[in-house]
């Protein structure tokens, strides 16, 4: 009788195991639709984590959206389209940050994560600084893919072997080279279409204002046309002077495949580049191509992250927690992360599986003072960002850094960040 009371107990645990658990694989069906930029060369970092899904949810017809253009300007353009007209991706690429919490957050289409997250035993995984970076006091809003560092300098060692230079640790050393390179007709900074203008302009002004007045300018502690606010677009505006006429019909890629082929010395961008010149230009990282903190920021690890929320109203939600579900776990970060160039947002990635680019930077982000991008969403909402690239092209065009300073402060206010 015993034997058959605890036979039945263990079916019934079992059954309710089975009801109550996550959906399995097998189980899943339908469609998912997967929103974001990444095409072309980091494509085959999104195909890692394709392959993944389909491996363990064969019945799935995953529908890959993907919007080309650098850093999302236009993913984001469609993407406000479909969310405002009530037809969400079932998910979709995000800047971690304000850029997803300012927008989506705050007008209420995202589903708040915190189960997943202590589901799937997140919650110790993820750096804390990172999860709070990623919610609210009211949830946890997106689940990361990757850790990317903006304020890299990438050049070819040969190349400046080559010139008889070295890699700029200030700005100051730069400026001592440049003239020469230009006598050479080699371009000392190579720069691309306006957006990598934003980008470069994160790095100059770090450099020009320092890390403790770059948060507070975003804490609204600093104003952005106070003497160290216009202070760092003087000296944007000097570096602009050794970039390439030909930077707006450019995309990122071509000018740094400019520092490759040697036509230009040196290019400012995300370590995307090493994602880039590892897969697709086949470059040793070290000895093919090189990299150092931009000038002005050693010591200083400016940050973005890449992540995935869930939206309210998503057509296929079971499958959207499953992608999610791979999205943050330790095979899917160390499947995707190699390819694309960056780091695991995860404590515990294998590193083995990494290059020496991404060793460095995963001992640079363990003891580097740590501040976020403005180009790629993390210290600004998505209002200002807007606004600021009307402001970079009002500067690119005028080179008043006074009046910069002015219309930045302006739109700091309009997007409340300032008062």
């Amino acid at each position: 009788m015993k034997k058959t009371i605890v036979t039945a107990c263990i079916a019934m645990a079992a059954m309710l195991m089975f009801v109550s658990g996550p959906t399995q694989a097998k189980d899943l069906s339908g469609q998912l639709e997967i929103f974001s930029w990444w095409a072309g060369d980091e494509g085959p970092a999104l195909q890692a984590l394709i392959d993944l899904y389909k491996k363990q949810n064969p019945k799935v017809e995953l529908i890959n959206a993907t919007v080309t253009g650098g850093s999302g300007v236009n993913a984001k353009a469609v993407l406000k389209t479909r969310m405002l007209g009530g037809e969400p991706p079932d998910s979709f690429q995000v800047h971690a940050g304000q850029e997803l919490i300012g927008t989506w957050v705050q007008a209420d289409r995202m589903e708040d994560l915190t189960f997943l997250f202590k589901e799937q035993g997140w919650m110790n995984s993820f750096p804390e600084g990172l999860v709070k970076l990623i919610g609210t006091d009211s949830g946890i809003w997106s689940v990361p893919v990757n850790i990317h560092r903006s304020n890299v300098v990438w050049y070819i060692p040969a190349n400046l072997e080559k010139w008889g230079i070295k890699a700029p640790t200030s700005w100051d050393d730069f400026f001592a080279v440049a003239p020469k390179l230009k006598e050479q007709g080699i371009v000392p900074l190579a720069l691309a279409q306006n957006w990598t203008a934003n980008h470069l302009w994160e790095s100059v002004a770090l450099a020009a204002v320092g890390p403790d007045n770059w948060d507070a300018l975003w804490a609204g502690k600093l104003a952005f046309d106070s003497a160290e606010g216009v202070k760092a677009w003087e000296l944007f505006g000097k570096v602009l002077e050794y970039t390439n006429d030909d930077a707006s019909s450019l995309s990122w890629q071509q000018a740094n495949d400019m520092v490759v082929d040697g036509r230009a010395a040196f290019n400012v961008m995300g370590d995307w580049a090493a994602g880039y010149m590892s897969t697709t230009k086949k470059l040793a990282p070290g000895s093919g191509f090189g990299w150092a903190a931009s000038p002005g920021t050693g010591g200083e690890f400016m940050f973005l992250a890449d992540s995935f929320g869930l939206p309210k109203g998503a057509p296929n939600r079971d499958n959207v927690l499953a992608w999610l579900s791979i999205l943050g776990s330790q095979e899917g970060s160390d499947a995707f992360n190699p390819l694309k160039g960056s780091i695991s947002a995860r404590t515990d990635s294998d590193l083995s599986k990494y290059n020496d680019y991404a060793k460095s930077a995963s001992a640079d982000f363990g003891k580097d003072r740590i501040v976020g991008s403005l180009a790629h969403g993390v210290t600004a909402n998505e209002g200002f960002m807007n606004d600021f690239a009307s402001v970079m092209e009002m500067f690119l065009k005028s080179g008043d850094a006074a009046a910069a300073g002015k219309a930045a402060q302006q739109i700091a206010v309009k997007n409340g960040i300032s008062k």
